[in-house]
């Protein structure tokens, strides 16, 4: 149990902080398809790809005082900021968990927009379905976003990115 506390644990310090619920489904969703050793179980929800696990994690690593969590009113949205607190830091230090290649992963995902991440996390859960039926997923179920064709290149390219470093820095 605590293995995947720590796993989590090890990619906030990585990113140094992670701006939005959102935003850190996405990231972990996305490299747990990139085969990084996340163990989470994701369904298909509003925003895209969603776990509830993920979601009491985070929570437990709060409440035990490992991740803060602040609140930021914008734009009439409540954005959430968490980073790993000194305990957390020293926790982490004890536990020896290392995850091979993920800061570099974590730290381009984090550089992102949220919105950019749902569609890549999105694309990423129908992978397994042919290229014009995830594109008319896209347009269903993100009608809401608008999505452009290119932003939906664009995330292919990035998935595409993503798969070749990861491939890179693991046979180097």
């Amino acid at each position: 149990m605590l293995q995947d506390h720590a796993k989590l644990m090890q990619m906030f310090a990585c990113a140094g902080e992670i701006v939005g619920r959102k935003k850190l489904q996405k990231m972990v969703f996305i490299a747990k398809k990139l085969q990084f050793p996340f163990n989470e179980k994701f369904n298909f929800h509003y925003f895209g790809p969603y776990s509830e696990e993920l979601t009491l994690r985070v929570e437990e690593l709060e409440n035990n005082g490992f991740l803060g969590e602040s609140k930021e009113k914008k734009g009439g949205y409540v954005h959430y900021r968490y980073s790993l607190t000194e305990e957390g830091k020293q926790f982490l230090r004890h536990f020896q968990q290392n995850i091979p290649y993920l800061e570099p992963l974590v730290k381009n995902m984090n550089k992102q927009s949220s919105r950019f991440l749902e569609l890549v996390s999105t694309i990423l859960y129908f992978e397994d379905i042919p290229k014009d039926q995830v594109i008319e997923k896209v347009f269903t179920l993100k009608s809401k976003q608008r999505y452009t064709i290119d932003e939906i290149e664009q995330a292919y390219s990035y998935i595409n990115e993503l798969r070749e470093h990861t491939l890179m820095a693991r046979t180097v």
